[in-house]
């Protein structure tokens, strides 16, 4: 097993905070999906997968529905998506993802927290290099599915790493090659449950218990923000 592992283990119990945190964060991500490439699943495979991991997550059809209404609709100009580097205290490097209507606030805000909390808000592409962009899916198993032959497979696709948890198959691949791999599983009759885009830390950096809650106390104020939809760091996760 490899980092890519190790990270689904330590963010397995940080998902995306309480559920009406969970049904914003998917909402933005279907519209600006819609927005991009046009409201019906059928032919906008970056919706589909939202669509499924949005019923996944109990999200309702009604949500789903007023998500993809509103990038249609003409008086809706679409959300900026954002980047914001920084490092945090004791020198935690953490990347924050935005999707925002109003950039002036969003920018305000960010700088704010990482002031407020003793770190320093970055310029856009400075940490980009510490973070490997990673497409992540999770399909249920089939009977008889064999892992082995499935990761050789999909190598040529850029996938660089597989594995079971529970009843489902997860893998890794690379950010460019998503429309590939999605295009691949849906082909040969993988159901995809959820789908996500994430950014994994080249190297981690330790600290003690008292640094991390200074760290951790940061990275909770940037995810209540309602900018905010993902958060990456490296900081090393406790030891169990």
């Amino acid at each position: 097993m490899g980092r890519a592992f190790e990270y689904r283990k330590a963010r397995k119990l940080k998902r995306w905070g309480n559920m009406a945190r969970v049904f914003t964060k998917l909402g933005k991500e279907i519209t600006i999906a819609a927005k991009a490439g046009g409201g019906d699943p059928d032919t906008n495979p970056r919706l589909r997968a939202l669509v499924a991991t949005a019923k996944k997550e109990n999200m309702p059809k009604d949500n789903v529905d007023r998500a993809i209404k509103k990038a249609l609709s003409k008086d809706f100009t679409d959300y900026k998506e954002v980047n914001f580097e920084g490092y945090g205290p004791h020198g935690i490097a953490i990347f924050v993802e935005t999707a925002t209507d109003n950039n002036t606030r969003t920018v305000a805000n960010i700088r704010s927290y990482f002031n407020k909390f003793g770190g320093n808000l970055g310029t856009q592409g400075s940490l980009e290099f510490m973070f490997e962009h990673k497409c992540v899916f999770h399909i249920a198993k089939k009977d008889g599915m064999n892992l082995e032959d499935l990761e050789l497979e999909l190598i040529d696709f850029g996938v660089d790493e597989l594995f079971e948890e529970e009843d489902e198959v997860i893998i890794y691949g690379e950010f460019a090659q998503n429309t590939a791999i999605q295009k691949y599983l849906e082909e040969n009759g993988y159901e995809i449950t959820t789908s996500e885009f994430v950014r994994i830390p080249s190297d981690t950096k330790t600290l003690p218990a008292d640094q991390m809650e200074s760290v951790n106390k940061l990275i909770e104020r940037i995810e209540e923000d309602e900018d905010v939809q993902n958060v990456f760091h490296n900081m090393a996760e406790p030891e169990e």
